[in-house]
């Protein structure tokens, strides 16, 4: 059971929740909270308070008085009218995951949501139902539009009361969710980045030096740290340092811990950004019991989301160009000193993998092409009269994350595959303990070139895996 307070949920207990459905609910306490905030708010309403989606109509029509009697239709037509998202559907574990972060929302007790509500939705995603939510339609202020698809499916057929359908719709849990989901699987990419960097260094015989901790002691990044250590860790028994090949690797090999360091560094700040809004008020208004009043806020605006996507896509797009460098040189016999394309030994008529280039640069150039930053697109000034005149397009961000990663892990499989090669032509007998796990790990899942043998014919066992945290 994932029971919400709406205070504490964690990025990894999310990813779980979504993408190992189970049971859910609401802790006992927010439920009570919920119920002391919906006394309040119906106080509120009585004393004739003009409350936004309470009492009051939204955005251009806020100047309406919705009296209490016209209050459920107006929550049907509210959800009904804003469903307007466009496109094929999202993913089953964001809408999952979307779900779960709409409950935590209302969990928090700082909307008009009575508990019968969270109760509802607590119920219908315990049953696993996985409504239909187009993937285009929000533009990072708030997700009217998708979760105004998520929330009738979810709520059932409770009729809402005064004030419940605002909060259902008016926050940001689809592109939380999305953004969520992106950034845990981008870690795993770059830990499995990081991972296989070790691999190419043994497979191409670079100079470990640069790999020393002495450097990130005189540079003392946190994320460039990470990386040497993680690196030497697994370069720990090699032979390399008895007999290197280069004094002075290729810069892809030679500065892969600061490329990878500063990648670590910018997604300590964006999983920060993403954590913190796992248990953040995203609605308007804010419920504030302690000041007898609603206090209308922007909360539903998105750009820290936004910004920390960008980041992270910049982040992550060198390590994906260094790593297709690195593979693509241990492909070159002018480079390595072994056989080109690493075709097996004795093999005259074959090509090995040198084929591999063309997928590999392929999926690199369309990652990296997903860099361009959204956060800071704008909205009409004419939307809503002019009221409604920004976006942050968090949306977006978080989906070009998410297709980055994804490109990323199938470039990484066919990188893997290289650096396994190499190493076995190289000689396995120099390998230590660590890189000799990760090597039987990959051949796992992809068998070795021999004599005669085409490329890999699929890779998707390999992409599975590595995507599950395979060399993470």
């Amino acid at each position: 059971m994932l029971t919400l307070t709406g205070h504490d949920l964690s990025l990894p207990l999310l990813v779980e929740a979504a993408r190992r459905p189970g049971p859910v609910g609401v802790h006992v306490d927010a439920l009570e909270r919920m119920r002391e905030n919906r006394a309040f708010a119906e106080r509120i309403a009585e004393r004739g308070d003009a409350v936004y989606g309470l009492t009051t109509g939204v955005g251009i029509r806020k100047e309406r008085t919705v009296d209490a009697d016209a209050m459920r239709e107006f929550n049907r037509r509210l959800m009904r009218e804003h469903a307007t998202g466009q496109g094929q559907a999202l993913p089953a574990d964001v809408v999952r995951a979307a779900g779960i972060l709409l409950l935590n929302q209302l969990a928090a007790g700082r909307s008009n949501a009575r508990p019968e509500v969270a109760e509802r939705i607590a119920e219908r995603l315990s049953a696993g139902v996985a409504p239909v939510v187009p993937m285009y339609g929000s533009t990072g202020m708030g997700d009217v539009a998708p979760l105004a698809h998520l929330a009738p499916a979810l709520v059932d057929d409770l009729g809402l009361e005064a004030g419940e359908a605002l909060p259902l719709i008016g926050q940001g849990s689809i592109v939380t969710a999305h953004a969520a989901l992106a950034l845990y699987d981008a870690e795993i990419l770059l830990e499995s980045i990081t991972t296989l960097t070790a691999l190419d260094v043994e497979a191409f015989a670079a100079n470990p030096s640069p790999f020393h901790p002495a450097a990130g002691e005189v540079r003392p990044y946190p994320g460039y740290r990470r990386a040497l250590a993680a690196i030497g860790e697994l370069l720990d028994g090699t032979s390399l340092a008895d007999d290197p090949r280069h004094l002075q690797a290729p810069l892809a090999f030679r500065d892969a811990a600061a490329v990878l360091g500063a990648a670590y560094d910018a997604f300590a700040f964006c999983l920060r950004q993403v954590s913190l809004e796992l248990n953040a008020h995203q609605q308007n208004p804010l419920a504030l019991m302690e000041e007898d009043r609603m206090l209308p806020v922007a909360n539903f605006d998105l750009q820290a989301l936004a910004a920390a996507m960008d980041f992270a896509r910049i982040a992550l797009a060198p390590c994906l160009t260094a790593q297709c460098e690195r593979s693509i040189k241990l492909l070159q016999a002018s480079q390595t000193g072994l056989s080109h394309g690493l075709e097996p030994p004795g093999d005259l008529l074959g090509h090995g993998l040198s084929e591999t280039a063309w997928p590999l640069q392929a999926l690199t150039a369309e990652a990296r092409l997903l860099i361009a930053p959204v956060s800071a697109e704008t909205g009409s000034s004419l939307q809503a009269e002019g009221i409604e005149d920004r976006m942050t397009m968090a949306g977006l961000g978080a989906r070009r994350l998410a297709e980055m990663t994804e490109l990323g892990f199938r470039a990484l499989a066919i990188s893997a595959t290289i650096a396994a090669q190499g190493v076995e032509l190289r000689g396995l007998e120099r390998l230590g303990p660590n890189l000799a796990y990760v090597h039987g790990r990959i051949r796992q899942h992809v068998a070795p070139l021999g004599p005669g043998d085409p490329p890999p014919a699929d890779w998707e066992p390999l992409v599975s895996a590595l995507r599950s945290g395979l060399l993470a």
